[in-house]
């Protein structure tokens, strides 16, 4: 499984609406994104994931302070 195909799994077994949109240019990364609607990740797998996934620190903001004031208006 590539790390697309895992991140897109993963994403997929969140919530059931969660719909992932992953763009590309290349056939090959299509067929993996594709692929990936057939990947099953155990409790564990997916548990493992998120804890990995909680340690990561974001830093900065999302949006230059010049786009933040255009959103929610």
């Amino acid at each position: 499984m590539t790390l697309g195909e895992l991140s897109l799994a993963w994403l997929l077994a969140q919530k059931p609406w969660i719909a992932p949109i992953p763009g590309t240019t290349k056939r090959h990364r299509l067929e993996e994104n594709i692929g990936s609607t057939n990947a099953v990740l155990t409790a564990d797998e997916l548990a493992e994931i998120s804890s990995t996934v909680d340690e990561i620190i974001l830093v900065g903001k999302r949006y230059p302070e010049f786009l933040a004031k255009q959103i929610d208006k």
